[in-house]
């Protein structure tokens, strides 16, 4: 039998970069703000340009339309924070159509500037408003040291003293009313521009599941947890059975589709009247990026989720509850909505946190308008470093959490953690309801490459192992003696097959776990407190 074996075997870098980036929009694509979303407002950030005329023939703009919405507003948040002590100014340009008005408010807009990171940004808030002429491109400028602007909270210091704003929101007409206006708005602009600083750069598969196969569910990757938590029902008045049927969860053509049915069924004593199912994945990690391509169910009362968990929750019937790692109680534990939808609020999705200091009917949330969440396939992101969770749809981002101060009461996410599918039935389900699947096309983890050279000093040279082919034991050699170290072993879809933590002799680490392991080439991933390697073996 002949063997071709990769000469891979190499010390791979965090990928960061420092930059500062401009903070403008021409809408024609090349603009830097993707994070455009409508609170009680329709828009699109790539509507021709009706009105291209005067100082504005472009081609492109951002179409306004408040329908009637009380506090209709179109807004955008950076990834860091605004420095207004020495830039101060914001710019664009609109055009109202004055047969587009209703209602006798004064023509005006209003530029807001906020902290995102907080349940309630507006409380921060900090507003300059300015006159507009109606049927005509006007030019319209927001200066935070030279105009008049108005704090919401009167204690406020003034805008060019603070450190807060992330968020940047446009109001046409004031707010509190259910006029309705349209708007066309284009080249917005930051005189200034803002230091991204650090950028993760999540880009390293550790664990996926693509979803391939027919009939059950992998399970060699996901739990179906099953056990009614409190021994008759399920939590939040939910009214459904989770099942490790086929028919509540199974893979077909490239997609795992979990499947909420009307049907009677009895489990546990209990007798129910709908079925589903929840999985546990059997993978836990640390910091990462978490992204899920899916389609989501539909109809009134159903409650689908992606989210996740402390590996160390104490609920009953837990995947890593059943295997001993049960210490902590829900909210201490932590708990991380990456996505929620309610079939009773068709197009809006959204992501929260569960922690001691807020926690059920929380006030860290987020979300956005998706219209085609139960017809299309989107992507439902989440980035999890030391400092925040960002909470993004194709890339579009409508929820930081940031605490200032982070503590086990707001920040119980410095712990592993695992991720939970499921589709729950509320009380509110429609008579008429079915069935309604979620269908998933792929979940994927992602971690940051391995450590920075900023941050740590390593050798800049291949990592020595052997034999390769490897039969029982691999040999790797590493600088120290009675060093710990922490390895993870992947197959070549990214899947976890073993992990654990092992010391070196005589600056060699002895791998003799391998036995088991079926011929193939495998990436080994290895950690200590000051470098990171990964390498690629085949084994016998």
């Amino acid at each position: 039998m002949k063997f071709v074996i990769p000469c891979i075997a190499s010390i791979l870098f965090f990928c960061y970069s420092s930059n500062a980036q401009e903070v403008f929009d021409d809408f024609e694509g090349s603009g830097t703000i993707n994070t455009w979303f409508g609170d009680d407002c329709a828009l699109n950030s790539a509507f021709n340009n009706p009105y291209a005329q005067g100082i504005n023939t472009s081609s492109k703009v951002l179409d306004y339309y408040d329908t009637g919405g009380q506090y209709a507003n179109v807004r955008f948040d950076i990834p860091v924070n605004f420095d207004l002590s020495a830039q101060h100014t914001f710019s664009l340009k609109i055009y109202i159509p004055s047969d587009q008005l209703t209602g006798s408010q004064t023509s005006q807009i209003s530029l807001k500037l906020q902290n995102a990171d907080l349940g309630e940004p507006w409380t921060t808030q900090c507003e300059i408003i300015k006159p507009l002429s109606t049927d005509v491109w006007q030019e319209v400028s927001f200066d935070f040291l030279n105009d008049n602007f108005i704090n919401f909270n009167a204690g406020s210091a003034d805008p060019t003293e603070r450190d807060d704003f992330n968020r940047v929101l446009f109001q046409v007409n004031g707010e509190d009313n259910n006029d309705q206006v349209r708007a066309y708005i284009d080249d917005f602009q930051y005189d200034g521009t803002v230091d991204v600083g650090t950028v993760t750069d999540f880009n390293v598969l550790v664990w996926s599941d693509e979803c391939d196969g027919a009939g059950a569910i992998d399970t060699d990757k996901w739990f179906h947890q099953t056990i009614l938590p409190n021994g008759f029902a399920w939590f939040n008045g939910e009214v459904q059975h989770y099942t490790d049927r086929t028919d509540n969860a199974f893979v077909e053509d490239g997609y795992m589709t979990i499947r909420a049915k009307k049907e009677t069924y009895t489990n546990q004593g209990q007798t129910k009247d709908y079925t589903s199912a929840r999985l546990n994945s059997k993978f836990a990690f640390k910091y990462g990026k978490v992204d899920i391509r899916a389609k989501l169910p539909e109809g009134a009362g159903t409650w689908p989720a992606f989210w996740m968990l402390g590996k160390n929750i104490t609920e009953n019937g837990a995947y890593w509850e059943q295997l001993g790692f049960g210490t902590t109680g829900w909210p201490a534990c932590g708990e991380i909505d990456i996505m929620e939808h309610w079939g009773g609020n068709q197009n809006f999705v959204q992501s929260a946190t569960h922690t001691p200091s807020s926690f059920g009917n929380t006030v860290n949330h987020g979300g956005q308008v998706i219209s085609t969440a139960s017809s299309e396939f989107h992507l439902y992101t989440l980035e999890w470093t030391a400092e925040k969770l960002r909470f993004l749809v194709d890339g579009n981002l409508h929820f930081t959490y940031n605490p200032a101060d982070k503590n086990a009461d707001t920040w119980p996410f410095d712990e592993e953690m695992y991720i939970l599918l499921n589709t729950a039935i509320q009380s509110t389900v429609s008579p008429g309801f079915t069935y309604s699947d979620m269908v998933i096309d792929y979940i994927r983890v992602y971690e940051e490459g391995p450590v920075s050279t900023s941050d740590v000093k390593v050798e800049e040279k291949p990592l020595k192992y052997y034999p390769n082919p490897v039969d029982d034991i691999l040999n790797v050699e590493l600088n120290g003696d009675n060093r710990p170290i922490e390895y993870t072993i992947y197959d070549q879809k990214g899947a976890v097959l073993l992990s654990g933590e092992k010391r070196t002799a005589d600056g060699v680490l002895y791998l003799d776990e391998l036995r088991g392991l079926h011929q193939g080439y495998y990436i080994l991933s290895l950690k200590s407190n000051t470098e990171k390697n990964r390498i690629t073996f085949y084994k016998l």
